[in-house]
């Protein structure tokens, strides 16, 4: 059975055009425009120079001689000019392209939903199409790339076919000579030449992939111990201290030898061979060509110039029909690869995305209710979370505590609707949280997690996650976050650029540092809900307990659940959620928990008592 249907092998390529297109637009026609100008000038060329020939053997017209040999050089001329033009263009257009590929995988990973962010399976899949697509231009870059061949097999075939026609109405008093079983010959020889180009290449691409796995490895190896990725550049204190680089060149040296060298040896000698097979197949149908035109001449058919252009003709058509086998076989190695590309990106956002409009209050009389709540992760049966019950309003600052397992980070991601409960639902004002318009939704939580990200953009554009921003509301909300001390020392002020990835001026800045900016960008978007996972986690003492006095003040009249294993904080909210096992267990202010001598919170916090002992 055939791997794919014509229909699929039209359909999977004119998608990939389209998707080409919208991230990359001018790439395509500036492809085919540049190639064209390539592959229709040896043509011309040719008959030119087949009439200059023609003359000077027969009438020696001097002003017709003239007019051949300027029209050729004008025509070499422009046909320069145009290709180094469009050569330019072209390189930079496939230069931005690998970028616009980066940026379509971010899409998808951006529109997906969260769980299958988190599946490993899923990942694996979106880890391999990169690989595949950036280490060895399969798929899309394919596309790219093979667009030249598509232009040359068209202009090749389409011009030989009409430039070769009078080498056959071109009659020589021979029957033998002149009989129209040389076309099925010539045809013969060359389509048998293209179809060996094309097993050979098949062979190949066949046993490159069967050695490709290696190469993969390789670069994840290179990748993983950070001696080549200067991306990876934060890895390489362990790589001194530990001296893994010796890990890494052992591994490297398996992946490369690979399991049996004398397999490797055996692919080796195929790859040199089927190419070897295709060009004698190659020389032969040439020589065929070349002994069919000279035997012609010989016989008057035509003048010597002509033997010019056809010869070049005839191997022009051969170089057609050849690329026409080998873009077939291109077409099924990149059609797999389309395929498998198409999956990734079709994969269907399963979520509920709802419409309602999340309801704006004056109030603020927002309740959220988490009404038997119980959760368990994808792909397994363990309960994160069982039966939860808690409810809290806008304004009320909840802490959420606990031992490490325990359900809080799960906790939050339901409240922010990155997953949807096994069981139970999730209320805001007595509305289930799934019906509300998931974008809109989403745009109520400011939300700082203990892996946040910041970017090597300015310090302004950090905390207003945008190119854009408001310098005094940008300055306000460093200042409530406790950075005020250290915006002074930098440079540009808010125009500082964070790190050194882009800009040599960009100014390094410690975790605690970073943790802080990212508190201000929470602040900066202004949502109702400010969600706070392990906010001082990368604090030294004197700053957390900045942090903790001013914590209504940075609040305000939001809501703020706070994440946290330190336990002092929770003396600044108005409810603590003490979760156990994936339970809340109890629930109260400091005051009431810690008198409660039997309960986990007081067990937790006098265990951890005399690291939050304030004089």
């Amino acid at each position: 059975m055939k791997e794919f249907s014509i229909r699929e092998r039209i359909e999977l390529p004119k998608r990939g055009f389209k998707i080409i297109s919208h991230y990359c637009p001018g790439l395509i026609r500036t492809e085919v425009l540049s190639e064209a100008v390539s592959a229709v000038q040896p043509f011309v060329s040719v008959w030119l120079s087949a009439k200059i020939i023609n003359e000077l053997s027969g009438l020696r017209r001097g002003e017709s001689v003239i007019l051949f040999v300027t029209g050729i050089v004008l025509f070499n001329f422009f046909c320069y000019i145009l290709k180094t033009a469009m050569k330019e263009i072209r390189r930079k257009k496939e230069n931005e392209m690998w970028a616009w590929f980066r940026k379509m995988f971010a899409d998808k990973q951006m529109s997906m939903d969260f769980p299958d962010i988190e599946s490993a399976e899923i990942q694996h899949q979106h880890k391999k199409l990169y690989e595949h697509l950036f280490m060895f231009g399969y798929g899309l870059p394919q596309l790219v790339f093979g667009t030249p061949l598509l232009v040359r097999v068209f202009v090749n075939i389409i011009t030989s076919v009409a430039m070769t026609v009078s080498l056959f109405t071109s009659k020589t008093g021979n029957a033998l000579m002149d009989h129209p079983v040389w076309i099925a010959v010539l045809l013969f020889f060359i389509v048998l030449s293209g179809y060996g180009n094309y097993k050979a290449v098949n062979k190949s691409d066949l046993l490159f992939e069967k050695t490709s796995r290696n190469t993969t490895y390789s670069n994840r190896v290179f990748t993983f111990f950070a001696i080549r990725f200067p991306k990876a550049i934060e890895k390489a204190k362990d790589v001194r201290i530990y001296d893994q680089s010796g890990i890494a060149e052992k591994t490297m040296k398996q992946f490369s030898l690979g399991a049996n060298g004398k397999e490797e040896d055996k692919y080796d000698f195929l790859r040199a061979l089927y190419p070897a097979l295709s060009s004698l197949l190659v020389g032969v149908s040439n020589m065929v060509c070349y002994l069919f035109v000279v035997v012609k001449a010989f016989f008057g058919a035509f003048g010597i110039g002509n033997i010019v252009q056809y010869v070049s003709v005839l191997s022009k058509f051969g170089d057609g029909v050849r690329e026409l086998w080998a873009m077939l076989s291109d077409n099924t190695l990149y059609c797999r690869h389309l395929k498998r590309t198409f999956a990734y990106l079709d994969i269907p956002n399963k979520m509920y995305q709802g419409s309602l409009t999340v309801e704006k209050r004056d109030d603020n009389e927002y309740y959220v209710e988490f009404k038997d709540v119980s959760f368990k992760y994808p792909g397994t049966d363990i309960y994160a979370l069982r039966h939860v019950n808690i409810k809290f309003k806008v304004g009320e600052k909840l802490a959420v505590v606990g031992m490490n397992g325990s359900g809080k980070t799960t906790f939050i991601k339901l409240l922010c609707r990155l997953y949807d409960p096994t069981e139970g639902e999730i209320l805001l004002n007595d509305v289930n949280i799934k019906k509300y318009d998931y974008q809109e939704y989403m745009s109520i939580f400011s939300v700082v997690f203990q892996d946040f990200q910041l970017f090597s953009f300015s310090l302004g554009q950090n905390v207003a996650s945008s190119a854009e921003f408001d310098r005094e509301k940008v300055l306000a909300c460093l200042e409530k976050a406790g950075f005020g001390e250290r915006l002074e020392t930098m440079p540009k002020g808010t125009e500082t650029s964070l790190y050194k990835n882009f800009d040599s001026d960009g100014v390094e800045i410690s975790g605690g540092e970073a943790q802080k900016i990212a508190l201000a960008r929470a602040l900066y978007k202004g949502a109702p809900f400010i969600i706070l996972d392990e906010p001082t986690a990368a604090l030294d003492p004197v700053s957390e307990y900045e942090v903790y006095s001013k914590f209504d003040e940075i609040a305000g009249d939001r809501t703020a659940v706070y994440i946290s294993h330190r336990l002092a904080s929770c003396r600044f909210c108005d409810k603590i959620a003490v979760f156990h096992e994936g339970e809340v267990i109890q629930t109260g202010n400091h005051e009431e928990l810690v008198a409660d001598t039997g309960g986990k919170y007081y067990e937790l916090w006098n265990a951890q008592a005399q690291y939050y002992t304030v004089s």
